[in-house]
This record gives C-alpha cells, sequence and structure tokens, in this order.
C-alpha cells in the first residue's frame, strides 16, 4: 500500500543510469566513447535493474568543456555518431520500457553556436542582446578592466573581452562558454523550439544544467568581497536564482507537460529548505526534482573545492534527514544520487577505495541509495565499484579544465615549485571531474575493452581494471554488480515501502556516531536501516531482534544475537518486521 497523499509518476520510480558518452564503450577505435557502444549494452544497463538512461551532453560542440558548450542543438557531436543512431536508441531503449533523459544546457552556448556568432559580429546584430554584452570600466590609471569583478566558476574573471566590438561577454564558465540573456523572450522561444525537437523524437525528460544561473538581476552589480586581496569574487549573489528564474521554468513547463516529460534541475549555490522547496513543491508546477549538489560537497572546505574537509558521516545524516522529511512534508520529491560526471567517485571520498574494504564499501552505499526515498540515479561504473585516480598518476594526467586551472592558479602562487604542490594533488585525487570521467571498465583485456587494444583512449584506463571490471562481475554471486541487480530488485518489489514510504529518522548516537540509522514505513511494513561508515567494528542494541529479520546485508554472514548486532566495517543492514 502506498502512501495515500503521494501521487505516484514514473519518473518517481525510475532507475536512471547516466552515462558520459566519451568515456562509456568505443566501437570504431577512435580512443573516444560513441552511441554504437550504448546500443551495444543496453541490455547490460537493463539487467541492473535501470529503467532510465540520462545522456551527458551529445550535441555538436567544440568540446572546450566535454560537449558543455554547445554549438548546434539539432546536431551531434561527429565523433559520437550520427542524429539516426540517436533515434535508434531512442526506439531500442522504448522497446525495452525503458526512457531517455537528455542534457539541456541552455543557460550558456558555445562560441561556436550560430547565435554567439551572429551577436558577435556587430553591435548592431538582432542578436546582440541574446548574450550579456556590457563596455569596459577604466581604472584610475585608464587601463581597461571587466564590467564587474564577478569570478568565472572555473577562475578568472567571468567576463571575456571583444576586441572587435570593444565590449566584454559574460562567460560565468570559460570564455567559450558565453551566458545567453534569458530576459530576451526570442532567446526563450528559440529554446523552447530545440526542446520541443528532441521530445518530438520520443525524448522522454531533460536534467537542465546549471539551471538557476539562467536569470541574473539585469543590473550585474559588483559581488561582495569574499576574500580580500583577490580581484575577482563570487558572484552567485547576483547570477544564482535570480528575479525571474521561476517564471522561466514556469513558462517551460507548459512545454515539458505537452509530452509527461521529467525534469531534474541541477541546482548551484541554492541548497536551503525554503528555496529549494520554492523549485519542487507540486504547487510551484516547475521542476519534478532537483540536485542540490551537497551531497557531492560533503568534503569541500569553505574556501572552495579543493580546500581540504575531510567527511563524517554527521554531514551524510544531517543531509538524508534534511530532505527525507522537508521535501516529503511539503509535496516535494527527492533526486536520490552521489556520483557524477562532476565528481569524485563516492566509494573513494565516503567509503574506502582500500582493497580490503572496498567491494563491501561499495555495497554500502548502494543500500544506503536504494533504501532512501526519491528517483535513483546511478552513474556508469558505480555498479562495479570503480574507485578515483590512483595516488601515484602526476598532475599530467588530469585533464579537466577546471582541476588543471586551480592546480596551476596555486602553482603560480607558490612561485612555480610544483613540490610544494602535494596537498593540491591530494585534493584533486578525491574531487576532480575526472576522477568520473575515466573510462569505463569492461574487462580485463588491454584498455579495459573500452576501445581497441593498440588504440590510445581519450582519457587514460584506471590501473586497476584487470580486477575490476563487468566481466569478472558478471558471474560472481559476491561481486559488487551482483549486490547492485539483487538490491534494485528488492526496491522495486517493495516499490510503495522503499520508494514512497515514511522515513524516520533515527536520532544521531542511538547507535553510535558513525553509524547512521532511519526507518522506512509503509503500512504494517517497516525496516530499520543500519550503515555504519567507518573502518572500525561497531556494536549496536536492537531489543526487538525477535521478531525482525534480516532483509539484506552486504556480508554474507552477519552477527545478530540476543539483541544486539555487530557491524563489520562498512557493513550495512536492513532488517523488516516481517517474515521474508
Amino acid at each position: 500500500m502506498q502512501s495515500d497523499h503521494i501521487e505516484r509518476r514514473w519518473w518517481k520510480e525510475a532507475v536512471v543510469y547516466q552515462i558520459y558518452p566519451a568515456s562509456f564503450l568505443d566501437t570504431n577505435n577512435d580512443g573516444i566513447g560513441d552511441i554504437g557502444g550504448i546500443l551495444s549494452k543496453l541490455d547490460h544497463i537493463k539487467s541492473l535493474g535501470a529503467t532510465a538512461i540520462w545522456l551527458s551532453p551529445i550535441y555538436a560542440s567544440p568540446q572546450k568543456d566535454m560537449g558543455y558548450d554547445v554549438a548546434d542543438y539539432r546536431s551531434i557531436h561527429e565523433p559520437y555518431g550520427t542524429l539516426e543512431q540517436v533515434k535508434q536508441l531512442i526506439q531500442e531503449l522504448h522497446k525495452r520500457s525503458m526512457k531517455l533523459i537528455m542534457d539541456l544546457v541552455v543557460n550558456h552556448t558555445s562560441d561556436q553556436h550560430a547565435w554567439f556568432i551572429d551577436s558577435r559580429s556587430s553591435r548592431k546584430s538582432l542578436r546582440r542582446d541574446w548574450y550579456f554584452w556590457r563596455d569596459p570600466n577604466y581604472d584610475a590609471d585608464g587601463i581597461r578592466q571587466p564590467p564587474n569583478n564577478w569570478r568565472s566558476i572555473f577562475g578568472g574573471s567571468a567576463w571575456t573581452y571583444d576586441q572587435d566590438t570593444n565590449q566584454y561577454y559574460l562567460s560565468l564558465f570559460l570564455p567559450s562558454q558565453p551566458d545567453l540573456n534569458w530576459d530576451n523572450e526570442a532567446v526563450r522561444q528559440s529554446v523552447y523550439d530545440d526542446i520541443e525537437y528532441w521530445l518530438d523524437l520520443g525524448v522522454d525528460g531533460f536534467r537542465i544544467d546549471s539551471m538557476n544561473l539562467m536569470s541574473k538581476h539585469q543590473d550585474l552589480p559588483d559581488a561582495p568581497i569574499i576574500f580580500p586581496g583577490e580581484k575577482y569574487q563570487p558572484g552567485d549573489k547576483w547570477f544564482a536564482s535570480g528575479p525571474r528564474m521561476h517564471e522561466y521554468l514556469q513558462e517551460m513547463r507548459k512545454v515539458f507537460d505537452k509530452y509527461d516529460a521529467m525534469t531534474v534541475g541541477e541546482l548551484g549555490f541554492t541548497k536551503d529548505v525554503k528555496s529549494v522547496l520554492e523549485y519542487v513543491a507540486d504547487s510551484r508546477h516547475e521542476l519534478n526534482m532537483v540536485f542540490t549538489g551537497d551531497i557531492v560537497d560533503m568534503d569541500f572546505g569553505k574556501e572552495g573545492k579543493y580546500v581540504r574537509d575531510d567527511f563524517h558521516p554527521d554531514k551524510l545524516r544531517s543531509i538524508t534527514n534534511q530532505w527525507q522529511t522537508t521535501l516529503a512534508q511539503n509535496g516535494g520529491w527527492n533526486s536520490v544520487y552521489m556520483d557524477n560526471h562532476d565528481s569524485g567517485r563516492s566509494l573513494s571520498r565516503y567509503g574506502s577505495d582500500l582493497p580490503k574494504y572496498r567491494s563491501h564499501a561499495a555495497k554500502l552505499l548502494a543500500i544506503y541509495l536504494c533504501s532512501v526515498s526519491g528517483t535513483l540515479f546511478l552513474f556508469q561504473g558505480q555498479e562495479i565499484g570503480m574507485a578515483n585516480i590512483p595516488k601515484n598518476w602526476t598532475i599530467e594526467e588530469y585533464i579537466d579544465v577546471e582541476g588543471r586551472n586551480y592546480y596551476n592558479s596555486v602553482l603560480e602562487a607558490r612561485g612555480g615549485d610544483a613540490s610544494r604542490m602535494q596537498d593540491v594533488l591530494d585534493q584533486l585525487r578525491l574531487k576532480a571531474r575526472d576522477n568520473g570521467r575515466l573510462p569505463m571498465q569492461w574487462n580485463s583485456s588491454s584498455n579495459a575493452g573500452f576501445t581497441g587494444s593498440e588504440i590510445r583512449p581519450w582519457m587514460r584506463v584506471n590501473d586497476d581494471y584487470n580486477l575490476w571490471n563487468v566481466e569478472n562481475q558478471e558471474n560472481d554471486s559476491q561481486s559488487v554488480l551482483s549486490f547492485w541487480k539483487k538490491i534494485l530488485k528488492i526496491r522495486k518489489e517493495y516499490m510503495d515501502l522503499f520508494v514512497y514510504g515514511t522515513f524516520e529518522p533515527i536520532p544521531a548516537g542511538t547507535y553510535g556516531q558513525n553509524i547512521i540509522a532511519y526507518g522506512r514505513q509503509d503500512g504494517s511494513q517497516k525496516v530499520v536501516v543500519l550503515l555504519n561508515f567507518s573502518d572500525k567494528e561497531c556494536q549496536v542494541q536492537f531489543d526487538i531482534m525477535d521478531t525482525w529479520r534480516v532483509l539484506l546485508s552486504n556480508f554474507e554472514n552477519y552477527d545478530c544475537n540476543n539483541g544486539k548486532i555487530v557491524l563489520h566495517p562498512y557493513q550495512g543492514i536492513i532488517l523488516c518486521n516481517w517474515d521474508k
């Protein structure tokens, strides 16, 4: 029996498998993953228990930011394949009763997009106002300066100078990613036309990249000084969740609703409960759900992503309790995830990738993800326990622009002394976007089966592929892959409990600070989830063991006697109040 107040929808029950196309599988031996590779592995994805695929951008792009710089929203990046292959992918997914979710990147375009080329051509261009163009400022010495002090998300100024027209354009990410001016109605209608193009082809929904950056304060004022002594400052106060953001989403929702399309927005810089609810509450009629980002920020320092701040289970407990209770009480819906293309692997950051713990830690995270309420998002390789870049790799192996820019800025500040950079490398090893973009590990052949044995892949394959790959795990009943299949089957069997059921926090410290615990309930069916997020054995008292059973554990042998449960390092266990 489902909770009476929650409406059942296909996207609430979905298990979404995210694919990073360049790193998934190369079938034409150019070292880059392609749509043909995705087509060839649909049965693997379905057998896992996934019901939808989310593709990171496959549109035509110069790839300055791995496809998040779109040059044509209706064409396909040539190394990935053709539009006909995408149509075939849609057909093959639908034949398997699966959905396709695409990435929608419309806060900005590539500087190679026809819209921007026209906008840049002249101050008198009819598309000049499609982007943010402003005159320079000049300092006391008459030296040209950007229009304001905003810092780019990738470092440096958020403004790029165009010499031909003697103006700057806003580029919150790379200079090659100019921001669209959503206040211009023609921009919005053109974007909606492109959205409908894909929905008409059969796409089932979108993940909206940098969603809440689409509305800026039109006067674009200087950012407050957060970091004294630095020229450029974080400007999210003025460019995130701006004054017309909700108006735009409500307008866009009219397009999505014609197709029953699913939407999940990337909600950066905005994590307070009140603001999040304004995006996802049913009554708002804006988005189905959002990625707030706090689940992948748990080890970020106060001064930025690559500043150290170690993970502790208290952080995950707090985030889980907040969103599982608040959204359910206010007509919102959760997205459930721990990994994506912009983050390091949760296994290496929140669990352990040490050989003696790795398999159990990966399964522990699976138990967490499958036992909380919401739409479940998995990232390729998560199903086999893929880990971060090895500690012995040097900076030369890191290729993502975000991480390299940060490393180089610190290196310059330290006088170019590479011997003083180990702390930065340690943080890159945990959090750099490269970690999530390592090629998928299919088998133990050269290049992990990702590409031909004589081909150099676009990005180096992790050194551990001989042991950690799909082929090794497929017929191993104790593997991480087998465990994912098992727990996703349980999630589906008890959908009303795990997806729609109520969430009951168990106070911190009840079973020890390293134990995250909570209950789930649907009618008379109840479970208690116990998760040991540490490398230490923990003993907990559970006085009703005589009437409860173990529904699932990530250890084959578990110690539950006389009202006591001994949890091994990185052990997770689900107890239920019914006979299996």
